[in-house]
């Protein structure tokens, strides 16, 4: 397993060590020079960290400002709630 940095300084991570570290698209990694030469990568949010639930990251995504009249009247009409 030896990935190739792109022209864009680009590496895919392998899938056994995603899998292992437990990460997924969009997900951040932390790298860490070590004295001898090596890096050591790990997850920002340890796997221990995440929840089970797949919408906790989407929690407090959402934009605030219509209300939910409003947004029924755009998509439903102004009788909607009779």
């Amino acid at each position: 397993m030896n990935p190739a940095l792109t022209v864009k300084s680009q590496v895919t991570v392998p899938k056994e060590i995603r899998d292992f570290l437990g990460i997924g698209p969009g997900e951040r990694l932390k790298f860490e020079p070590m004295a001898d030469g090596r890096v050591a990568i790990a997850p920002v949010v340890p796997r221990t960290e995440k929840s089970a639930d797949p919408f906790d990251r989407l929690k407090g995504s959402g934009k605030r400002g219509v209300s939910t009249d409003k947004v029924m009247r755009a998509t439903r009409g102004d009788d909607w709630n009779r």
